[in-house]
């Protein structure tokens, strides 16, 4: 055999391979990452925050819906919920059973495009785009009353699509502003924004997609702390280089996890913070899109963020 048909097949051969693993195994090999934000004030107790975001579930995903279950036993203090729960037109009942064991606790939810309408079939090679967005198919549009009426009435959790509240947990006031998806230009900051309000001791920022003007924003008003999903993390990555892309126009080294946000950070390493730079959490999310059912050194995840006193 020719060297070079040799070589073509074995390439072949680790493209299949490595297309199986992303699909079959990885994109269900979930974990719970943890970090911790220092931002309360001296003397306080920690406050415990798990983060769910971007389940995109289908009725189908029974595995995806017990193990979101189970992050009840981690016995949270606050719930945030960072969108793109649906991914169905039938699957309103699937989030409901997979988030009802946190129902009761304090929460806050902004709601994400796949919250809005049902994804529909693409050309793959757009997820590797800047941006991925396509026309809205308004014939597909998802069941979000009923959502929001099970997430407000049943869970009792705070709407914070371009809205502000706050909440008292673990014996303090959070208070919180939040937006409607800024990927979908939904996001109206100017009627909801403006510095913390007397006696609050702690001030979070709540999106789904982390457009760097949504972020700009909240860090001028001084928020503590930035909670975001929508990247998936990249969803594909590679080792030692990290996400290709992050689907809006926030830098790749912060497609996830935990660094910085000040206005004009993008691109910025977060190490180059300033002192009163808002931390900035970005979840990889729990799902993808069903037309794209894979996901590579970027496992789905969701997040136990503990709140600290500043040190």
């Amino acid at each position: 055999m020719h060297p070079l048909v040799r070589t073509a097949g074995s390439l072949a051969a680790a493209g299949v391979a490595g297309l199986g693993y992303a699909s079959l195994i990885e994109r269900n090999a979930f974990v719970l990452r943890r970090f911790t934000m220092p931002i309360l004030p001296a003397g306080a107790d920690p406050i415990r925050i798990v983060q769910m975001s971007d389940m995109h579930l289908v009725p189908r995903q029974t595995r995806k819906i017990e193990w979101v279950r189970r992050l009840a036993d981690l016995e949270p203090d606050l719930v945030v919920n960072t969108g793109d729960n649906l991914a169905h037109l039938q699957a309103v009942p699937a989030a409901v059973r997979a988030l009802e064991p946190l129902y009761g606790i304090p929460g806050v939810f902004a709601l994400g495009s796949n919250d809005y309408y049902a994804p529909k079939v693409k050309n793959p090679a757009r997820y590797l785009r800047k941006d991925s967005r396509v026309a809205l198919d308004e014939e597909r549009t998802l069941p979000v009353g009923e959502l929001i009426d099970s997430f407000t009435r049943e869970a009792g959790w705070l709407d914070l699509n371009n809205a502000r509240g706050k909440l008292h947990v673990a014996g303090l006031d959070i208070e919180f502003v939040g937006v409607d998806d800024p990927h979908l230009d939904r996001d109206r900051y100017a009627e909801v924004e403006g510095e913390r309000a007397a006696g609050s001791d702690v001030f979070l920022g709540v999106c789904h997609a982390p457009y760097t003007r949504v972020l700009d924003a909240m860090a001028r008003d001084g928020v503590d702390a930035i909670i975001a999903g929508h990247t998936h993390g990249g969803q594909l990555a590679l080792p030692l280089y990290g996400a290709l892309v992050t689907n809006c126009d926030l830098d790749r080294s912060r497609a996830k996890g935990l660094g910085r946000w000040w206005p004009g950070a993008n691109g910025i390493p977060s190490a180059q913070a300033p002192d009163d730079a808002a931390w900035l959490h970005v979840s990889a999310g729990l799902g993808t899109s069903p037309y794209a059912p894979v996901r590579f050194a970027c496992r789905p995840e969701a997040s136990l963020i503990t709140l600290t006193p500043r040190t």
